[in-house]
């Protein structure tokens, strides 16, 4: 792997280290989204240099496995971005997961706070008194998935269809 390490230019070569795992750790969610889209942007160059040189190294060789052993290093460099946009993704997604489950701790303490402070000073449930009617939210049908609304007018214009049918006798 060192060997193609030197083959990169040095700004490849700085990306290519910034993704190792001792560099990653420290890293926010932020600076992970930027890194995650330069790394996927050298990827997506490198892969498409290799199949860009592939392609014109079959017309010389004949066939794509004898085009293949001279195009080895441009894939080994679009590997070596590839495992790097793996390593980042992986780093992402475990901050992406720790951010979420902090602000869902945050939204939850911050329901349970507000709970608490609406509740009215407490009093024996005896002593409370009676509610004319229960408060139950009034009820709203169920909403329709567009694929039902959609059969529903497929079914009211063949209907129609069919009573101008009729009419027409």
């Amino acid at each position: 792997m060192d060997v193609l390490y030197g083959s990169l230019s040095e700004a490849e070569l700085a990306v290519a280290r910034e993704t190792e795992r001792t560099a990653l750790a420290p890293m926010s969610e932020e600076e992970l989204e930027e890194l995650h889209l330069r790394v996927r942007r050298l990827r997506d160059k490198h892969v498409s240099q290799y199949r860009r040189q592939a392609a014109a190294r079959v017309t010389e060789a004949g066939a794509r496995g004898a085009a293949r052993t001279r195009n080895r290093r441009a894939a080994d460099r679009a590997e070596v971005f590839e495992r790097a946009l793996a390593r980042v993704s992986t780093a992402l997604a475990k901050a992406a997961r720790q951010s979420a489950a902090q602000l869902r701790a945050e939204r939850l303490a911050a329901a349970a706070e507000a709970r608490s402070s609406e509740r009215p000073a407490a009093t024996p449930r005896a002593r409370r008194a009676p509610t004319a009617e229960p408060s139950t939210p009034a009820k709203r049908p169920p909403r329709k998935s567009t694929g039902r609304v959609k059969r529903d007018a497929s079914t009211l214009a063949e209907n129609k269809r069919r009573q101008a049918r009729r009419d027409a006798r």
